[in-house]
């Protein structure tokens, strides 16, 4: 255990507290984060307002899809925690399946990039690729959907009102920046971040327990920052052949058909753990479908470890205190124009 200066913490409760706990805490809080606020995440983006608005319409809009059947709500939907708790998604072509899980969209704005192997390095350009996605949303080029959106008179408004210093401001980039915008705010504050505020009665014992196998395992060393996780790029199986030890996981090679770079091969972002409870199924293919499960795969297969009934029955405990709010603003379904 590290040493701690009890006199330098101040518990946001006032009630007798263990040094255990205090112990505790300080241990997380080298890696592990509480979540930001919102103000301080959006307060660089001008006329959020006006941008929050035309994003979120954006995003539940299906006109952003060629059969003007899927929105971006389709596979992210905030109403089951940003996915929808399928393996792999439909697209907009009947009959064509994503090759990879859909990540939530909740707080995404932490990770250092987006998708499982990175390639967009921020919201901006995560929102543009399914749009032109053959296989997702499949409009053929940017200026189709330029000009169904032009032809909206209410999005025309909008626009103008989200950046009035464009002459033209119904652009490609644009309809990313707006639906970047929206996202960014959906931060889902949970007890974990009570915890982490010093709040040492936000969880029960069994979750402490929880959260010390977490730290004793070393989960941290992937799973760090305000996201627990989306921070780093790690190799499925740096130990053990994580098809070994569950041959259900299918073996997509990962960053290397990216990058094509051979210590690329098997490599992906490390997910965030927020709402981990409510995001299965798991992993790059959506190949299971319960925490149990996931958890000893991955402590077998990146930390050699062979962890008991008990720890992980506590680890899951803790990983439920993940579980955080949606805003109910970004949940309520706006009149489309």
């Amino acid at each position: 255990m590290v040493s701690v200066d009890e006199t330098q913490i101040t518990p946001r409760k006032t009630t007798q507290i263990a040094k255990e706990d205090i112990q505790l805490w300080a241990i997380a809080n080298k890696a592990l984060k509480g979540l930001p606020s919102v103000e301080s995440v959006t307060a660089s983006i001008d006329n959020l307002e006006e941008k929050y608005e035309l994003g979120k319409m954006l995003y539940y809009d299906p006109r952003l899809s060629v059969n003007g059947e899927q929105s971006c709500n389709s596979c992210h939907d905030l109403s089951t925690f940003g996915v929808d708790n399928l393996s792999t998604s439909p697209g907009a072509i009947k009959g064509k399946m994503g090759d990879r899980n859909s990540p939530t969209v909740l707080n995404a704005v932490l990770h250092d990039s987006q998708f499982w192997d990175g390639r967009a390095k921020t919201l901006e350009e995560q929102a543009k690729g399914p749009i032109l996605n053959p296989v997702e949303m499949a409009i053929p080029h940017e200026d189709l959907l330029i000009d169904r959106l032009k032809e909206v008179e209410d999005y025309v408004k909008r626009f103008r009102s989200a950046f009035p210093e464009e002459s033209n401001p119904i652009t490609y980039d644009n309809v990313a920046n707006a639906i970047a915008a929206f996202e960014s705010t959906l931060l889902t504050p949970s007890r974990f971040d009570d915890f982490m505020d010093r709040d040492f009665t936000a969880l029960n014992d069994q979750e402490k327990r929880g959260l010390t196998v977490f730290l004793d395992a070393n989960c941290q060393s992937c799973h760090d920052g305000a996201a627990l996780g989306g921070m780093q790029y790690r190799k499925f199986g740096e130990i053990n052949d994580f098809w070994t030890v569950n041959n259900k996981i299918g073996r997509d090679k990962g960053m290397v058909t990216l990058t094509d770079n051979p210590g690329d091969l098997y490599k992906f972002k490390v997910p965030s753990l927020r709402n981990i409870e409510k995001t299965y199924p798991y992993f790059h293919d959506g190949s299971i479908w319960d925490l149990e499960t996931s958890i000893h795969v991955m402590a077998k297969s990146q930390l050699n470890l062979d962890m008991s009934d008990e720890e992980i029955e506590d680890l899951v405990a803790f990983l439920k205190t993940l579980t955080g709010e949606v805003p109910e603003r970004a949940m309520t379904v706006p009149e489309l124009p």
